[in-house]
């Protein structure tokens, strides 16, 4: 089957890949809707059982390894570190605690 290949950074300290570039492989084969060998002329218009129309789960190929943190995990915590400087102050008796 046809698969989507996505080259990317891999952040090793967090997991995360974040995808860069991605691009179609070509499995070649003629019952599938994705290949540029498909028997059919119109693709979208195949109506053939035969023919597969689902593409593989696309594979990651880190071309980039990075020993930080992604992005989004950054931004992340650091949401949570400003949540947790401004939280709001337990009243008891009427004064604010400090």
């Amino acid at each position: 089957m046809c698969h989507n290949v996505i080259d990317g950074r891999y952040h090793t300290e967090c997991g995360h890949f974040v995808g860069m570039h991605s691009e179609v492989h070509d499995c070649w084969r003629p019952n599938c809707l994705f290949s540029r060998r498909h028997l059919h002329s119109a693709p979208l218009g195949c109506k053939s059982q035969s023919c597969i129309r689902l593409m593989a789960l696309p594979v990651k190929n880190p071309i980039r390894i990075s020993p930080t943190t992604c992005g989004d995990c950054i931004a992340i915590e650091r949401a949570a570190a400003a949540t947790t400087t401004t939280t709001t102050r337990i009243v008891r008796g009427g004064s604010l605690l400090r």
